[in-house]
Order: structure tokens, then C-alpha cells, then sequence
């Protein structure tokens, strides 16, 4: 990554105070291994000015004590840190719409603020999936639709050398799903109708690495549904600092707890790592 150096907090061309509703960062929560009280809370009270949202990613939800989800939220809270569902709302949602109630109001009960809804998982016409946000709505917690694009890999262009007229042999269509862009954003229009609070943008085929990022369908979607209702899954710094530099740091991201030290540096005007500015002189001492 580039150099860059840490941001000027007398400019006032940086986000707004929390609660925001652009320039959010939310991040994982327990997944690929479990985050303690401890950690957390040395997180929320180091960045949680920085910190917008935590989700319980892969559906950890389920496999964690409701005691111990329920004073994971609490420390959220208290850090005026909203709490999001993963994906696991779609499995009960197979069960029909008594399930799928009961499970608002346990999630209600034990805190959380939003529910995510995987609509790639779910094989259901779109006027249930809108009657599925509303009944989040009714229920006073926050929707979030979460879409992901596929493509046929096939239409990347190759990076290959072509020097002297080489031919460079095309690779083979993929018989994969290939989803129309404009169809995805429709359905997410009518999610936000239907009082959807952010649409979130899985990075599969879309942003899983910054040298394929598609450029061109997160343009359309961002162009289509505005940057305030966007969120979007960054895997990695380089593709948090793609999305920064193109679209400023307004820009929604969902990043790993591990990337909001770098992310933070890039939100803000000077790109940079000069930590001594932020951290005083003093830090330093030892």
C-alpha cells in the first residue's frame, strides 16, 4: 500500500460525529475466531469513536449463549455501537413467517438493532422478501438486504502480454449464474421502498480483491441507490483504499476489526500513516 499520512482532526472535511449515516464503518464480529469482552471493549474504548456497527458474521449468533451475546451488545451499546444479525436470518425464514417473528423478537430481546437478510440464500418471490422487511420494520429494528453479483468470470478482460499480435486464447465461458445488475438494483430499490435501512453489497465477484475490483457495477449501484444506502464489503486494506479513493470516505464499508486503524488513516483528507500525529509525542517516550 502506498504511503500515506494520518488524517487532521481540525479539518472538517472528515464524517460526521456517530451516529452517522454515511461513512459508516461496521465491523466482524465473532467468526473466524472468538472475539472476548476484553477485546472488544479495548477496541470500542481505543477506536470506538471510529466504530459504527458490529455484526456477528456467519451466523455465530446461533452458536454462542444468549448470556454472552447479550452482554456483547451491551458493551456495544454503551460505545454507541449498533448490533447486526449475520447471515442466518434466511434459515428461518424456510420455516415460514411464525419463525421468522420469533426470531425478531429474540434478537430484540438480546439487543441487536439490525437484521441482515442474505437474498442470494433465499429462493422466494421478491413480495416476501419485502414483506420480510416490513415485518422487521414493525418490529422497531433496522433492515439490511444483502445482494451479491455474479458475473461470468469469462468477461474479465485478460492481463496478458500482447506483444508482437500474439493471440491470446479466450478463456472459456463459465457456466455459471450470470445476474443481471439492473435487475439486483431494482429489487434493492423496492427493498429501500419498503423501508429498508442500508443495502449491503457482498465482495464475492464484486470486491474481493483490489486488482478485480468491478468497477463498473459498484459505479451503477452506488449511481442508482445512493451512497448513504450502500454499504459494501471490503476484504482486505487495498480494497478499503480503492473505495476511499474513489468515493471519498463517506463511502459504507464492512471490514475486519483488524483493518479500522488503516481504514480510519484513509477516511481522512491526508492519506497517511504518521501515527506520532495522532497519538502524541508522549506515546512514544517508551
Amino acid at each position: 500500500m502506498s504511503a500515506y499520512t494520518w488524517k487532521s482532526f481540525f479539518e472538517d472535511e472528515d464524517r460526521p460525529e456517530k451516529p452517522r449515516t454515511s461513512g459508516v464503518t461496521e465491523v466482524r464480529g465473532p467468526q473466524y475466531s472468538l472475539l472476548s469482552q476484553n477485546l472488544l471493549e479495548d477496541i470500542f474504548e481505543s477506536m470506538g469513536q471510529f466504530v459504527d456497527g458490529l455484526k456477528f458474521a456467519g451466523g455465530s449468533d446461533s452458536l454462542l449463549s444468549k448470556a454472552y451475546i447479550k452482554e456483547i451488545t451491551n458493551i456495544a451499546h454503551q460505545h454507541n455501537v449498533y448490533v447486526s444479525t449475520g447471515d442466518w436470518s434466511e434459515h428461518l425464514l424456510r420455516k415460514g413467517p411464525s419463525a421468522f417473528k420469533d426470531h425478531i423478537e429474540e434478537c430484540k430481546q438480546l439487543g441487536f438493532d439490525t437484521i441482515e437478510l442474505d437474498v442470494g440464500s433465499m429462493e422466494f418471490p421478491e413480495e416476501t422478501l419485502l414483506r420480510y422487511v416490513r415485518l422487521i420494520k414493525n418490529c422497531g429494528l433496522r433492515a439490511k438486504p444483502q445482494f451479491a453479483v455474479k458475473f461470468n468470470k469469462s468477461d474479465i478482460p485478460v492481463n496478458q502480454d500482447r506483444a508482437f499480435g500474439a493471440y491470446v486464447v479466450p478463456k472459456p465461458r463459465s457456466s455459471e449464474f450470470v445476474e443481471d445488475v439492473n435487475f439486483l438494483i431494482r429489487r434493492a430499490e423496492r427493498c429501500l421502498e419498503a423501508g429498508a435501512d442500508m443495502i449491503m453489497i457482498d465482495a464475492a465477484d464484486v470486491c474481493q480483491q483490489a486488482d478485480s475490483v468491478r468497477a463498473d457495477i459498484i459505479a451503477k449501484i452506488i449511481g442508482r441507490l445512493g451512497i448513504e444506502k450502500t454499504m459494501f464489503e471490503a476484504s482486505n486494506p487495498q480494497t478499503s483504499e480503492w473505495f476511499v479513493k474513489q468515493y471519498g470516505p463517506k463511502v459504507n464499508l464492512f471490514v475486519d476489526h483488524s483493518q479500522l486503524m488503516d481504514l480510519e488513516c484513509l477516511r481522512g483528507r491526508n492519506l497517511g500513516k504518521n501515527h506520532r500525529s495522532v497519538l502524541g509525542s508522549s506515546y512514544f517516550l517508551f
